[in-house]
């Protein structure tokens, strides 16, 4: 199977897991599904199988309310059975609304506190430099999650060690829960911003193209610092009732008709 119908596959997934339940966290969860499936599929060194490998890479989502995505992709990988999906934020599930390191295989870190993951990422990949185990750890932060104090704080240590097996991305769909990132808290220039930092930079102009998405990556590898990768990408991405809600997609309940409506769309283009 290829990336593009890899991508249709998880957004399938997307909907599955949101449809069943009938509410959730769509909009910033659709954004990164081509970040996650160029990650899992061309880059990271995993083993579903062996969810604790020692020295494997990792992923921290920090932006921690995109777990369907996360679900998503992990399951199509091989972590667990697809069955599980349906049990989204439900009781007794392993798969809570927000993603949990202590109940979810292939989950790397518990997130949700906007900020918090990403310093947690700058954590892990400094351990993984002092223990030169050749990981690469990968981070996803929103923008809206970039008007966090703490992002700031651990970019600055993440330059300070130098740490070039650090790579993120913000996934820059202009929206947050209350409306315009510019509009609530204006980040721009975010490019710059990001260098001052000490950062390597690169921007991604079509963030939910697979092979530009991939590209930036492998250009984060040759860095001799941390990089961020600055993602373009479109809300609720793929599924055309959440592209067309705006930043109202953040969460939003799903109809039943929604649903099989969105999901007949996606699969008449496999």
């Amino acid at each position: 199977m290829d990336l593009k119908s890899k991508c249709l596959e998880v957004r399938k997934n997307i909907l599955l897991e949101l449809g069943t339940l009938g509410v959730g966290h769509i909009g910033g969860s659709l954004s990164i599904v081509e970040l996650l499936v160029v990650l899992y599929n061309n880059h990271m060194r995993v083993d579903p199988h062996n969810p604790k490998l020692q020295g494997r890479d990792r992923l921290v989502v920090s932006k921690g309310h995109s777990g369907p995505a996360v679900y998503a992709v992990l399951c199509q990988m091989g972590y667990f059975p697809k069955a599980w999906l349906e049990t989204l934020n439900k009781p007794g599930t392993n798969l809570p609304s927000h993603c949990d390191m202590n109940r979810t295989p292939g989950v790397d870190m518990t997130t949700g506190s906007l900020g918090q993951g990403f310093s947690c990422a700058v954590g892990i990949a400094l351990a993984s430099k002092l223990k030169k185990d050749g990981a690469y750890i990968y981070s996803i932060v929103g923008d809206g999650e970039s008007q966090e104090g703490q992002i700031w704080e651990s970019a600055m240590l993440a330059s300070h060690h130098r740490l070039n097996n650090l790579i993120a991305f913000t996934d820059r769909n202009n929206l947050q829960l209350d409306g315009k990132t510019e509009d609530i808290c204006k980040i721009e220039p975010l490019d710059e911003k990001w260098k001052s930092f000490g950062f390597n930079v690169i921007t991604v102009q079509n963030g939910n193209s697979c092979s530009e998405v991939d590209e930036a990556i492998r250009k984060a590898k040759k860095a001799t610092s941390p990089t961020m990768i600055i993602l373009n990408t479109v809300k609720g991405c793929g599924v055309d009732f959440a592209e067309s809600a705006g930043a109202s997609n953040h969460s939003m309940t799903i109809s039943e008709g929604l649903y099989k409506d969105a999901l007949k769309k996606l699969e008449g283009k496999l």
